[in-house]
Order: C-alpha cells, then sequence, then structure tokens
C-alpha cells in the first residue's frame, strides 16, 4: 500500500460524541494518517471507541490548548501533508485527495485552502482568497483554520504558537502572519473544503474578548510584516476600498470593538462570502 500523502490531525477537548462524526467526515479512497490529539478531556467514551476501531489517540496528560495539541499531532505523523480538523468540524468528502493534488501540482506553495460552510447557529459559504495577502492578513484573518500545509513549510513556520504566553487564542492566524511575512504562497481548491460549526455564543468568544491584547502580540511577534506594511499595500489583491477600510475597521478593531459587530457588516457588504 502506498505511503499516504496526508496527515490529518484532530485536537480533541470535551468534544464529546463530536469527534466521532469529525472522523467519519474523512472520506477519502487513498490512505490518510490520522491522530487525535485529547487535551486532557474528563469525558474520554468517543476517544475510547476511536481507539477500539484503530484510530491512533494521543492522550495529553495536561491541557495545553489548540497550539499544543495540534503540534503534538504533527510531532507524531509524517506524511508531507498535514491538515488540522477541529473536533466539531466536519470535512468534505474527497477533499484532501483534490487539496493534496493541488500541492503536488504546486511544488512552490506552502498550503492549499479551500472556502468552508457554516453551520449550526447560522448558516454561509465563506470565500477564501486565491492569494496569501500580507496586507490583508495584517489586519484580519481572512484565512481558514483548517487548510493543507505543506510540513515542511508548517516545521520552517514553527508550527502553531499562542501569540500572547498563557493566553489562548488567535494561533491559526499568528501562523497565517507567519507564512505571509515569509512569503510563502498558496493555491486555492475551488470551492468548499470543510464545514465549520457554529456554536453560541462562539467558541472564540474568550478571545475576542481580549483582542486588543492579541492582536498587539500578534503585531509584535510579527515585525518585518508590519515593517513592510506600505509595500504589502501597494501589492494587495483588495479593491480600493477595502484596502483603505481594513486598517480603519479591523486590525485593533478601535473604532468597532468586538467581533459580534464586525462580522455583520462585512457580512452585509460581501465581504468574507465572496472571492476577491
Amino acid at each position: 500500500m502506498a505511503e499516504p500523502r496526508v496527515a490529518v490531525v484532530v485536537p480533541c477537548f470535551e468534544a464529546a460524541e463530536l469527534v466521532l462524526d469529525a472522523v467519519r467526515s474523512i472520506r477519502e479512497w487513498e490512505p490518510i494518517e490520522l491522530v487525535v490529539v485529547d487535551d486532557a478531556s474528563t469525558e474520554t467514551t468517543a476517544l475510547a471507541q476511536l481507539e477500539r476501531h484503530g484510530v491512533n489517540v494521543i492522550r495529553r496528560v495536561h491541557n495545553g490548548g489548540p497550539s499544543a495539541a495540534r503540534n503534538d499531532g504533527l510531532a507524531a505523523t509524517a506524511a508531507p501533508y498535514v491538515l488540522p480538523l477541529d473536533a466539531d468540524d466536519l470535512l468534505v468528502p474527497g477533499a484532501l485527495a483534490a487539496m493534496a493534488d493541488r500541492l503536488d501540482g504546486a511544488p512552490a506553495a506552502a498550503a492549499c485552502v479551500g472556502d468552508y460552510e457554516e453551520f449550526g447557529t447560522a448558516s454561509a459559504i465563506r470565500a477564501i482568497p486565491d492569494t496569501l495577502d500580507p496586507y490583508r492578513v495584517a489586519f484580519n484573518n481572512d484565512y481558514p483554520i483548517t487548510a493543507l500545509y505543506r510540513r515542511a513549510a508548517l516545521e520552517r513556520a514553527g508550527g502553531w504558537r499562542d501569540p500572547l504566553p498563557g493566553t489562548r487564542g488567535y494561533e491559526d492566524w499568528g501562523l497565517w502572519m507567519t507564512l505571509a511575512e515569509r512569503g510563502e504562497r498558496i493555491v486555492h481548491l475551488g470551492g468548499v473544503a470543510y464545514r465549520r460549526r457554529l456554536h453560541a455564543p462562539g467558541v472564540n468568544a474568550a478571545a475576542q474578548r481580549r483582542h486588543a491584547a492579541l492582536y498587539a502580540a500578534l503585531r509584535a511577534g510579527h515585525p518585518r510584516l508590519f515593517a513592510e506594511l506600505a509595500a504589502h499595500r501597494r501589492a494587495s489583491t483588495l479593491p480600493a476600498l477595502r484596502r483603505l477600510a481594513y486598517p480603519v475597521l479591523l486590525g485593533d478593531r478601535r473604532l468597532l470593538r468586538g467581533a459580534h459587530l464586525v462580522k455583520p457588516l462585512l457580512d452585509r457588504a460581501g465581504i468574507g462570502t465572496r472571492r476577491a
């Protein structure tokens, strides 16, 4: 049997049976390397069920958050492409092979992204940019949590890191900033890659309440990206009005406090729900 091209890392904390749905959603015609990283959950019935079916489950003794769990999964796998899948999300069948094919055909690309469908408390198709634009990622994370990364690029970037020590959140945004700062390229699947489950009030609510501190830490951690903003602005593929709006409305959000205000405004303007 051929060696797997893709490793799927599923960090899991108190996800109960949702993690079973996440694993069942991985439906491909080729072998997939799968590891579930339990981040010290107290309810482990579903994880034991996965183990009985031969799934590799890594059990962390102490809860370290998504960054630590994903990095443990990265270290425990060997496939050349790596995709993190949150335990409450679902993959589109066949998406992994299609994304791996895109990376096979673009050896200089660090990652393949796809659009994603939100479901749960709301529904929408979120469009992901075709290119990794350093200007837009400096002010807003327009890029997905779940993407297929080239392992070598992911390791060069240092994997996932919490931007503010002792405070979790925005580790995915920090990774995209690092890739952009390094001048990495991405390719697009050309369709929906996964389905992201929305919860109330939202799993990122705590991070959003600490947005100002986390964003300040992201800026401090990516000095080159922000030092070169003028050049990135000139090269950005964003339409002119959005290039003006991003640093005003997004970034540290001094004018609009809280994602519960920003996101509806962007949705009504079609930002994030159509590709640009």
